[in-house]
């Protein structure tokens, strides 16, 4: 049985963290399968949306951690470069060009949570939990947790649930923006979503994706330049051209 599935349903992709059993812990064979499928997505031509979800009644309980850190007494340079390849195993999802959304039906913890973060959007379902506890385990945050989370909810609001480590419920995480909507089946609710985004023009979508990157780094002025130029190329969309035509003919 494969540890993560990938999934197609005409141009959407689901990939699901498959350890039910475990609550979807990471250890490293997880984490390969999960590059691998990633890699085999961001490769993937026709792929124009992305859902990641786990299987049972977790979304990712964070890592194993025997088995994710190993020896613990190496000197830090050496874990930090083993800590890079272990981010590097999900932070491919960021990169990925295509909206991505996560279905997180239940307990998001540690690395767990920031995969889910590592997605455009978060459906939470009424269980949900997000779970920052790096914390109260006497470990510093990774994997981009700090960064994801500031982007989403300000410093802080990060600086609170860091320093906390609690899980936060759905509710809380709605209102914070850790989640954009909460849904009774968040799996099926990311999947319309998907559909919806693959059926748009994916130079579009794309460009959209990338222009929320620049607003989120950048200044007004870099932020216009660039809306500027997609809006251009995109006025002689197909799209647009009917929109424009329907509007003109009424």
């Amino acid at each position: 049985m494969s540890l993560v599935e990938l999934t197609h349903e005409d141009s959407v992709r689901t990939i699901t963290l498959n350890a039910p059993d475990r609550l979807n812990a990471l250890d490293w064979p997880l984490l390969q399968e999960l590059r691998a499928a990633v890699e085999q997505v961001a490769a993937d031509d026709d792929a124009r949306a992305l859902v990641v979800t786990g299987a049972g009644k977790a979304f990712c309980s964070g890592a194993n951690l025997e088995s994710l850190f190993g020896d613990t007494s190496r000197p830090a340079d050496v874990l930090r470069e083993h800590l890079m390849n272990v981010y590097a195993s999900f932070l491919g999802i960021r990169n990925l060009t295509i909206p991505t959304v996560a279905a997180v039906q239940g307990a998001a913890v540690g690395a767990g949570l920031n995969i889910a973060l590592a997605c455009d959007v978060i459906i939470a379902g009424p269980h949900a939990g997000f779970g920052p506890t790096f914390s109260r385990i006497g470990l510093h945050p990774g994997g981009g947790c700090t960064w994801m989370l500031t982007q989403r909810i300000g410093s802080a609001n990060t600086a609170a649930a860091l320093f906390n480590g609690d899980i936060i419920d759905a509710d809380t995480g709605l209102r914070l923006g850790i989640a954009q909507e909460i849904d009774k089946d968040p799996k099926a609710r990311a999947a319309v979503l998907a559909r919806t985004w693959a059926k748009r023009n994916p130079k579009l979508m794309s460009d959209i994706k990338k222009s929320v990157g620049v607003a989120g780094r950048s200044d007004l002025h870099e932020s216009l330049n660039f809306e500027s130029w997609a809006q251009a190329e995109s006025l002689s969309s197909e799209e647009f051209a009917a929109f424009a035509a329907k509007f003109a003919s009424r």
